[in-house]
């Protein structure tokens, strides 16, 4: 029956009007693979500074189960069973962290993506920063640097922190974007944009990935100073971790390769060049001390020709 009272549709939507619009929803996601031993108490940690920013937002967590053969996914559900913002992936085998990050690019929600690794070496206080810098600067992606000026690195391991620096110096180098960390993942993302991307990459080169293709499509790429620090894991028994930092520092420099295709052939291009300098100069050496010993030769094509030979 329709309504008796004419008034009753305008008053609903001048109450719709005055209504206060919805808090922006962010998206936490963290890929974990073989976590079990810190699964439960860092999403414990991430809920509770989470909490803390309920005023501002509203929020998610997708925790993407990589295929771990050990027990993460039993207790990320555990975890998530009486939580309804905690979501909970599977996959069937261990893909890597791009494809988990595709994934769950397009099964969260949030008008704000932030990706985070399991193992809070970088702590969540980092994820308000970021998202500030998100709005205030109108970026489509902040990175959480230790690299930039005022971040740092702590009681990482020499060959870890080795691998990092030079790893991002070389794509920094050929990325011409005057940015200190293309591989880190902690990062923050306008949601919309980041579901327009299309992303291929299965493994940590999709980070760079991401950065590049930003990059085409004219994104604001900005990057605040974060802590890494590594003491978090001290107590941490019998971590078994899927970064393979050697695999994965040689995908991501293979993938710097995208943003100057032509280093594809100049670095294959001195190498032969070199070789060749080398073949020659062993060649002329050779040839300058068999010409020398054939002393008996008297004509010097004769003698020339025999060295060679």
């Amino acid at each position: 029956m329709a309504d008796s009272n004419p008034d009753t549709g305008a008053t609903n939507a001048a109450e719709d009007r005055d209504a206060p619009p919805a808090k922006p929803l962010i998206s936490i996601i963290t890929p974990a693979y073989n976590e079990a031993s810190i699964i439960e108490r860092n999403l414990a940690t991430l809920c509770e500074y989470l909490q803390s920013l309920e005023e501002q937002y509203r929020w998610e967590i997708v925790v993407v189960n990589d295929g771990s053969s050990d027990a993460t996914g039993a207790l990320a559900e555990a975890f998530a069973k009486s939580r309804p913002n905690i979501k909970v992936l599977h996959h069937v085998t261990n893909f890597g962290v791009g494809q988990a990050l595709r994934f769950a690019f397009h099964q969260c929600k949030g008008d704000y993506l932030v990706t985070y690794d399991i193992d809070l070496t970088i702590s969540p206080e980092h994820i308000a920063t970021a998202l500030e810098e998100l709005v205030n600067t109108n970026a489509k992606v902040v990175i959480a640097s230790p690299f930039v000026k005022g971040g740092q690195m702590s009681n990482v391991p020499f060959w870890r922190k080795t691998l990092s620096v030079w790893a991002n110096r070389f794509l920094a180098l050929v990325a011409r974007g005057n940015l200190s960390s293309i591989t880190c993942m902690v990062r923050a993302y306008d949601g919309q944009f980041a579901r327009t991307l299309s992303l291929r990459s299965m493994g940590m080169e999709i980070m760079p990935e991401i950065i590049y293709k930003t990059m085409i499509l004219r994104g604001r790429i900005v990057e605040i100073p974060a802590h890494m620090d590594w003491g978090r894991l001290r107590d941490v028994p019998q971590r078994r971790s899927s970064m393979r930092m050697l695999h994965h520092t040689v995908e991501t420099l293979i993938s710097g390769f995208v943003f100057r295709p032509f280093l594809l052939f100049i670095f294959p291009g001195l190498l032969v060049l070199l070789f060749s300098f080398y073949v020659n100069a062993w060649m002329f050496v050779h040839f300058l001390r068999q010409y020398e010993i054939l002393s008996q030769y008297t004509w010097f094509l004769d003698r020339a020709s025999n060295a060679v030979a």
